[in-house]
Protein backbone atom coordinates (compact mmCIF):
# COMPACT_ATOMS: atom_id res chain seq x y z
CA UNK A 1 0.00 0.00 0.00
CA UNK A 2 1.53 3.36 -0.85
CA UNK A 3 -1.64 5.61 -0.38
CA UNK A 4 -4.93 5.46 1.52
CA UNK A 5 -7.83 7.99 0.71
CA UNK A 6 -9.93 9.17 3.39
CA UNK A 7 -13.28 10.38 2.42
CA UNK A 8 -16.53 11.81 4.38
CA UNK A 9 -18.22 14.62 5.45
CA UNK A 10 -15.78 16.37 6.33
CA UNK A 11 -12.39 16.86 3.62
CA UNK A 12 -10.94 14.38 1.86
CA UNK A 13 -7.05 13.41 3.00
CA UNK A 14 -4.91 10.62 1.27
CA UNK A 15 -2.01 9.31 3.23
CA UNK A 16 1.02 9.12 1.21
CA UNK A 17 4.47 7.20 2.70
CA UNK A 18 7.21 9.47 2.91
CA UNK A 19 11.34 9.85 3.49
CA UNK A 20 11.15 11.10 6.91
CA UNK A 21 13.59 13.56 6.40
CA UNK A 22 11.21 14.98 3.22
CA UNK A 23 7.95 14.18 5.72
CA UNK A 24 8.94 16.71 8.20
CA UNK A 25 10.11 19.52 6.08
CA UNK A 26 7.02 19.33 3.89
CA UNK A 27 5.32 19.35 7.23
CA UNK A 28 7.04 22.63 7.53
CA UNK A 29 6.05 24.24 4.46
CA UNK A 30 2.43 23.36 4.21
CA UNK A 31 -0.13 23.27 6.99
CA UNK A 32 -2.41 20.98 5.46
CA UNK A 33 0.40 18.34 5.31
CA UNK A 34 0.57 16.53 8.68
CA UNK A 35 2.18 13.41 10.73
CA UNK A 36 0.40 10.25 9.35
CA UNK A 37 -3.25 9.42 10.65
CA UNK A 38 -3.34 5.79 12.32
CA UNK A 39 -0.09 5.67 10.27
CA UNK A 40 3.49 5.57 11.34
CA UNK A 41 4.24 9.23 11.80
CA UNK A 42 7.72 8.91 10.49
CA UNK A 43 7.47 7.89 7.61
CA UNK A 44 3.82 8.58 6.78
CA UNK A 45 1.74 11.85 5.84
CA UNK A 46 -1.68 12.76 5.81
CA UNK A 47 -2.24 15.48 3.21
CA UNK A 48 -5.71 17.16 3.63
CA UNK A 49 -6.71 17.92 0.08
CA UNK A 50 -7.69 21.39 0.51
CA UNK A 51 -6.39 22.58 -2.84
CA UNK A 52 -3.45 24.58 -0.33
CA UNK A 53 -0.85 22.00 -1.49
CA UNK A 54 0.01 22.68 -5.35
CA UNK A 55 -1.40 19.73 -7.72
CA UNK A 56 2.26 19.33 -9.27
CA UNK A 57 3.69 18.52 -5.83
CA UNK A 58 0.74 16.29 -4.44
CA UNK A 59 1.57 14.40 -7.61
CA UNK A 60 5.10 13.97 -6.89
CA UNK A 61 4.16 13.22 -2.99
CA UNK A 62 2.05 10.15 -4.57
CA UNK A 63 5.09 9.08 -7.34
CA UNK A 64 7.40 9.35 -4.03
CA UNK A 65 5.23 7.34 -2.20
CA UNK A 66 4.38 4.94 -5.05
CA UNK A 67 8.44 4.29 -5.63
CA UNK A 68 9.50 3.90 -1.68
CA UNK A 69 7.15 1.24 -1.74
CA UNK A 70 7.34 -0.59 -4.90
CA UNK A 71 11.27 -0.30 -4.46
CA UNK A 72 11.23 -2.21 -0.71
CA UNK A 73 9.50 -5.09 -2.53
CA UNK A 74 10.91 -8.26 -3.57
CA UNK A 75 12.47 -8.56 -6.73
CA UNK A 76 9.66 -10.59 -8.26
CA UNK A 77 7.09 -8.63 -7.22
CA UNK A 78 9.04 -5.75 -8.41
CA UNK A 79 9.29 -7.51 -11.71
CA UNK A 80 6.46 -8.61 -11.87
CA UNK A 81 4.86 -4.99 -10.83
CA UNK A 82 7.06 -2.94 -13.58
CA UNK A 83 5.96 -5.41 -16.55
CA UNK A 84 1.92 -5.30 -15.73
CA UNK A 85 2.33 -1.07 -14.95
CA UNK A 86 5.63 -0.09 -16.88
CA UNK A 87 8.27 1.29 -15.13
CA UNK A 88 7.25 4.37 -14.57
CA UNK A 89 9.24 5.68 -11.69
CA UNK A 90 12.78 4.39 -11.64
CA UNK A 91 13.71 6.45 -8.94
CA UNK A 92 12.16 8.81 -5.68
CA UNK A 93 11.78 12.13 -7.15
CA UNK A 94 14.19 14.51 -5.31
CA UNK A 95 11.80 17.59 -3.22
CA UNK A 96 14.65 20.35 -3.69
Amino acid sequence: MFGLLFTSKELPRINLKCDPEEAQILREIFPSVLPGYHMNKTHWNTILLDDSVPSGELERMIDNSYTLVVGALPKVERTHIEAVHGKRIAEPMSFN
